[in-house]
Protein backbone atom coordinates (compact mmCIF):
# COMPACT_ATOMS: atom_id res chain seq x y z
CA UNK A 1 0.00 0.00 0.00
CA UNK A 2 1.34 3.42 -1.01
CA UNK A 3 0.06 6.19 1.26
CA UNK A 4 0.41 9.96 0.90
CA UNK A 5 -0.17 11.56 4.31
CA UNK A 6 -0.81 15.29 4.62
CA UNK A 7 -0.78 17.12 7.93
CA UNK A 8 1.82 14.61 9.08
CA UNK A 9 3.06 16.62 12.06
CA UNK A 10 -0.25 17.39 13.75
CA UNK A 11 -1.55 15.16 16.53
CA UNK A 12 -3.55 12.91 14.18
CA UNK A 13 -0.74 12.75 11.64
CA UNK A 14 1.79 11.72 14.27
CA UNK A 15 -0.54 9.06 15.64
CA UNK A 16 -0.87 7.73 12.09
CA UNK A 17 2.91 7.63 11.73
CA UNK A 18 3.11 5.59 14.96
CA UNK A 19 0.60 3.05 13.64
CA UNK A 20 1.28 2.52 9.94
CA UNK A 21 1.52 -1.22 9.19
CA UNK A 22 4.90 -2.69 8.33
CA UNK A 23 5.32 -2.96 4.60
CA UNK A 24 3.30 0.12 3.70
CA UNK A 25 5.18 2.71 1.65
CA UNK A 26 4.35 6.11 3.04
CA UNK A 27 5.20 9.70 2.10
CA UNK A 28 4.55 11.98 5.07
CA UNK A 29 4.13 15.68 4.34
CA UNK A 30 3.68 18.59 6.69
CA UNK A 31 2.70 22.01 5.39
CA UNK A 32 6.36 22.82 4.68
CA UNK A 33 6.63 19.83 2.33
CA UNK A 34 3.18 20.18 0.76
CA UNK A 35 0.79 23.13 0.88
CA UNK A 36 -2.50 21.45 -0.01
CA UNK A 37 -3.93 24.81 -1.12
CA UNK A 38 -1.35 24.85 -3.95
CA UNK A 39 -2.98 22.81 -6.69
CA UNK A 40 0.10 22.47 -8.96
CA UNK A 41 2.17 21.30 -5.98
CA UNK A 42 -0.47 18.72 -5.05
CA UNK A 43 -0.64 17.49 -8.65
CA UNK A 44 3.15 17.18 -8.90
CA UNK A 45 3.60 15.17 -5.72
CA UNK A 46 0.71 12.82 -6.53
CA UNK A 47 2.04 12.18 -10.04
CA UNK A 48 5.54 11.48 -8.73
CA UNK A 49 4.63 9.33 -5.73
CA UNK A 50 1.59 7.55 -7.25
CA UNK A 51 -0.24 6.83 -3.97
CA UNK A 52 -3.03 4.31 -3.72
CA UNK A 53 -4.54 6.23 -0.80
CA UNK A 54 -4.27 9.87 0.24
CA UNK A 55 -4.92 10.52 3.94
CA UNK A 56 -5.69 14.15 4.63
CA UNK A 57 -4.98 15.06 8.25
CA UNK A 58 -4.22 18.69 7.35
CA UNK A 59 -6.70 21.27 8.60
CA UNK A 60 -7.16 24.80 9.86
CA UNK A 61 -8.39 24.08 13.39
CA UNK A 62 -8.21 27.47 15.17
CA UNK A 63 -11.97 27.79 15.68
CA UNK A 64 -12.04 31.35 17.02
CA UNK A 65 -9.33 32.66 14.71
CA UNK A 66 -11.26 31.31 11.70
CA UNK A 67 -13.94 33.94 12.33
CA UNK A 68 -11.52 36.64 11.17
CA UNK A 69 -9.00 34.62 9.14
CA UNK A 70 -11.74 33.37 6.84
CA UNK A 71 -9.83 33.26 3.58
CA UNK A 72 -7.07 31.07 5.01
CA UNK A 73 -9.55 28.81 6.83
CA UNK A 74 -11.54 28.27 3.64
CA UNK A 75 -8.41 27.61 1.60
CA UNK A 76 -7.06 24.96 3.97
CA UNK A 77 -10.37 23.33 4.89
CA UNK A 78 -12.15 23.47 1.52
CA UNK A 79 -9.84 24.31 -1.38
CA UNK A 80 -7.05 22.04 -0.12
CA UNK A 81 -9.26 18.94 0.20
CA UNK A 82 -10.73 19.68 -3.23
CA UNK A 83 -7.19 19.76 -4.69
CA UNK A 84 -6.43 16.41 -3.07
CA UNK A 85 -9.69 14.89 -4.30
CA UNK A 86 -9.02 16.04 -7.86
CA UNK A 87 -5.49 14.64 -7.80
CA UNK A 88 -6.76 11.37 -6.29
CA UNK A 89 -9.38 11.04 -9.03
CA UNK A 90 -6.81 11.58 -11.76
CA UNK A 91 -4.43 9.07 -10.15
CA UNK A 92 -7.11 6.46 -9.48
CA UNK A 93 -6.43 6.75 -5.73
CA UNK A 94 -8.71 6.78 -2.69
CA UNK A 95 -8.97 9.82 -0.41
CA UNK A 96 -9.64 9.69 3.33
CA UNK A 97 -10.54 13.15 4.58
CA UNK A 98 -11.16 14.21 8.20
CA UNK A 99 -14.05 16.49 9.10
CA UNK A 100 -15.67 17.57 12.35
CA UNK A 101 -18.75 17.51 14.59
CA UNK A 102 -18.80 21.31 14.21
CA UNK A 103 -20.59 20.95 10.87
CA UNK A 104 -23.73 20.56 13.04
CA UNK A 105 -25.50 23.31 14.98
CA UNK A 106 -25.84 21.30 18.21
CA UNK A 107 -29.50 22.17 18.57
CA UNK A 108 -30.78 18.66 19.24
CA UNK A 109 -30.41 16.30 22.18
CA UNK A 110 -30.08 13.11 20.13
CA UNK A 111 -26.75 12.16 18.50
CA UNK A 112 -26.18 13.19 14.89
CA UNK A 113 -25.89 10.40 12.32
CA UNK A 114 -24.17 10.40 8.94
CA UNK A 115 -27.47 11.14 7.18
CA UNK A 116 -28.27 14.30 9.16
CA UNK A 117 -27.97 17.58 7.29
CA UNK A 118 -25.12 19.82 8.49
CA UNK A 119 -25.91 23.34 9.64
CA UNK A 120 -22.74 24.95 11.04
CA UNK A 121 -22.97 27.94 13.37
CA UNK A 122 -19.35 29.13 13.07
CA UNK A 123 -17.00 29.74 10.17
CA UNK A 124 -14.70 26.86 11.05
CA UNK A 125 -17.65 24.46 10.78
CA UNK A 126 -18.77 26.13 7.56
CA UNK A 127 -15.31 25.75 6.00
CA UNK A 128 -15.17 22.07 6.98
CA UNK A 129 -18.62 21.40 5.54
CA UNK A 130 -17.60 23.16 2.33
CA UNK A 131 -14.57 20.85 2.23
CA UNK A 132 -16.82 17.81 2.60
CA UNK A 133 -19.03 18.94 -0.27
CA UNK A 134 -16.11 19.68 -2.57
CA UNK A 135 -14.47 16.33 -1.85
CA UNK A 136 -17.66 14.39 -2.52
CA UNK A 137 -18.42 16.34 -5.69
CA UNK A 138 -14.92 15.73 -7.04
CA UNK A 139 -14.55 12.13 -5.82
CA UNK A 140 -17.91 10.52 -4.92
CA UNK A 141 -16.25 7.36 -3.56
CA UNK A 142 -14.04 9.33 -1.16
CA UNK A 143 -14.17 8.58 2.57
CA UNK A 144 -15.08 11.47 4.90
CA UNK A 145 -14.72 10.83 8.63
CA UNK A 146 -16.32 13.25 11.06
CA UNK A 147 -14.77 13.19 14.52
CA UNK A 148 -14.79 15.33 17.65
CA UNK A 149 -12.79 16.67 20.62
CA UNK A 150 -9.56 14.99 19.54
CA UNK A 151 -6.76 14.58 22.09
CA UNK A 152 -3.42 12.75 22.18
CA UNK A 153 0.12 12.85 23.49
CA UNK A 154 1.04 15.14 20.59
CA UNK A 155 0.41 18.79 19.76
CA UNK A 156 -2.00 21.08 21.52
CA UNK A 157 -5.31 19.77 22.84
CA UNK A 158 -7.75 20.09 25.74
CA UNK A 159 -5.94 17.59 27.96
CA UNK A 160 -2.67 19.49 27.74
CA UNK A 161 -4.42 22.83 28.15
CA UNK A 162 -5.97 21.69 31.43
CA UNK A 163 -2.59 20.48 32.72
CA UNK A 164 -0.90 23.71 31.69
CA UNK A 165 -3.55 25.85 33.41
CA UNK A 166 -3.21 23.78 36.57
CA UNK A 167 0.34 25.07 36.89
CA UNK A 168 -0.66 28.71 37.15
CA UNK A 169 -4.32 29.03 38.18
CA UNK A 170 -5.86 28.23 41.54
CA UNK A 171 -9.29 27.82 39.96
CA UNK A 172 -9.94 26.70 36.42
CA UNK A 173 -13.31 27.64 34.96
CA UNK A 174 -14.64 25.13 32.42
CA UNK A 175 -17.81 25.30 30.33
CA UNK A 176 -20.46 22.81 31.43
CA UNK A 177 -23.23 23.40 28.86
CA UNK A 178 -21.53 22.12 25.71
CA UNK A 179 -21.46 18.36 25.14
CA UNK A 180 -19.46 16.14 22.83
CA UNK A 181 -17.49 12.92 22.58
CA UNK A 182 -13.75 13.07 23.34
CA UNK A 183 -11.77 11.04 20.81
CA UNK A 184 -8.26 9.68 21.18
CA UNK A 185 -6.31 10.49 18.01
CA UNK A 186 -4.71 7.04 18.07
CA UNK A 187 -8.14 5.41 17.84
CA UNK A 188 -9.09 7.69 14.96
CA UNK A 189 -5.80 6.84 13.23
CA UNK A 190 -6.54 3.13 13.60
CA UNK A 191 -9.97 3.72 12.03
CA UNK A 192 -8.36 5.47 9.05
CA UNK A 193 -5.87 2.64 8.56
CA UNK A 194 -8.65 0.05 8.66
CA UNK A 195 -10.71 1.95 6.08
CA UNK A 196 -7.65 2.37 3.84
CA UNK A 197 -7.43 -1.43 3.69
CA UNK A 198 -11.13 -1.83 2.81
CA UNK A 199 -11.75 -1.58 -0.92
CA UNK A 200 -15.51 -1.25 -0.33
CA UNK A 201 -15.32 1.71 2.06
CA UNK A 202 -16.83 4.97 0.80
CA UNK A 203 -18.95 7.89 1.94
CA UNK A 204 -19.37 9.61 5.29
CA UNK A 205 -18.46 7.96 8.58
CA UNK A 206 -18.84 9.21 12.14
CA UNK A 207 -16.14 8.14 14.55
CA UNK A 208 -15.66 9.46 18.07
CA UNK A 209 -15.30 8.38 21.68
CA UNK A 210 -17.94 6.25 23.31
CA UNK A 211 -19.32 8.50 26.06
CA UNK A 212 -20.65 12.03 25.64
CA UNK A 213 -19.66 14.53 28.32
CA UNK A 214 -19.47 18.28 28.87
CA UNK A 215 -16.14 20.06 28.74
CA UNK A 216 -16.37 20.33 32.54
CA UNK A 217 -16.94 16.58 32.90
CA UNK A 218 -14.06 15.93 30.51
CA UNK A 219 -11.81 18.12 32.67
CA UNK A 220 -12.98 16.30 35.81
CA UNK A 221 -12.04 12.99 34.23
CA UNK A 222 -8.63 14.29 33.15
CA UNK A 223 -7.80 15.58 36.63
CA UNK A 224 -9.23 12.44 38.22
CA UNK A 225 -6.77 10.24 36.30
CA UNK A 226 -3.79 12.44 37.11
CA UNK A 227 -4.79 12.85 40.76
CA UNK A 228 -5.15 9.07 41.14
CA UNK A 229 -1.71 8.50 39.66
CA UNK A 230 0.13 11.33 41.41
CA UNK A 231 -1.80 12.00 44.61
CA UNK A 232 -1.68 15.71 43.75
CA UNK A 233 -4.85 17.36 45.17
CA UNK A 234 -4.18 20.57 43.24
CA UNK A 235 -5.53 18.88 40.13
CA UNK A 236 -9.12 19.08 41.40
CA UNK A 237 -9.56 22.86 41.22
CA UNK A 238 -12.40 23.12 38.72
CA UNK A 239 -15.39 25.43 38.52
CA UNK A 240 -18.28 24.79 36.09
CA UNK A 241 -19.47 27.87 34.18
CA UNK A 242 -22.05 28.60 31.54
CA UNK A 243 -20.78 29.41 28.06
CA UNK A 244 -22.60 32.75 28.46
CA UNK A 245 -19.92 33.67 31.00
CA UNK A 246 -17.08 32.49 28.79
CA UNK A 247 -17.40 34.57 25.62
CA UNK A 248 -15.60 33.33 22.51
CA UNK A 249 -15.40 34.72 18.99
CA UNK A 250 -16.98 31.62 17.49
CA UNK A 251 -20.19 30.11 18.88
CA UNK A 252 -19.98 26.41 19.70
CA UNK A 253 -22.63 23.73 19.25
CA UNK A 254 -24.41 22.97 22.53
CA UNK A 255 -24.59 19.24 21.86
CA UNK A 256 -22.78 18.04 18.74
CA UNK A 257 -22.68 14.41 19.84
CA UNK A 258 -21.86 12.06 16.98
CA UNK A 259 -23.75 8.82 16.52
CA UNK A 260 -23.48 6.41 13.64
CA UNK A 261 -25.70 4.34 11.39
CA UNK A 262 -22.56 2.43 10.40
CA UNK A 263 -21.51 1.01 13.76
CA UNK A 264 -20.61 -2.29 12.14
CA UNK A 265 -17.67 -0.48 10.57
CA UNK A 266 -16.01 0.40 13.88
CA UNK A 267 -16.94 0.45 17.55
CA UNK A 268 -16.61 3.85 19.26
CA UNK A 269 -13.27 4.47 20.93
CA UNK A 270 -12.94 3.95 24.69
CA UNK A 271 -11.65 7.44 25.38
CA UNK A 272 -11.42 7.01 29.15
CA UNK A 273 -9.15 4.00 28.73
CA UNK A 274 -7.05 5.95 26.24
CA UNK A 275 -6.90 8.90 28.64
CA UNK A 276 -5.65 6.63 31.41
CA UNK A 277 -2.82 5.38 29.19
CA UNK A 278 -2.04 8.94 28.14
CA UNK A 279 -1.84 10.07 31.78
CA UNK A 280 0.70 7.34 32.52
CA UNK A 281 2.74 8.36 29.47
CA UNK A 282 2.79 12.05 30.37
CA UNK A 283 3.76 11.29 33.94
CA UNK A 284 6.69 9.26 32.63
CA UNK A 285 7.68 12.36 30.69
CA UNK A 286 7.75 14.31 33.95
CA UNK A 287 9.91 17.14 32.67
CA UNK A 288 7.09 18.27 30.38
CA UNK A 289 4.83 19.22 33.30
CA UNK A 290 7.23 19.56 36.28
CA UNK A 291 4.88 21.65 38.46
CA UNK A 292 1.88 19.42 37.95
CA UNK A 293 3.02 15.82 37.91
Amino acid sequence: MRILLTGAYGQLGRCLLDRFPAGWVMLACGSAELDITDRPAVDRIVRRFRPQVIMNAAAYTAVDKAEIDRIRAMKVNALGPENLARAAREAGAQLIHISTDYVFDGGRSAPYSESDLPCPINFYGLSKWEGEKRVQAMLPQAIVIRSSWVFSEYGGNFVKTMLRLAQSQETIRVVDDQRGCPTYAGDLAAMMIRLASDATAAGIYHYSGDKAVSWYEFAQTIFGHFQALTGNPALSRLQPVSSRHYPQAAPRPASAVLGSLRQADAAPGDWQRALSRLAELLIQENARYPNVI
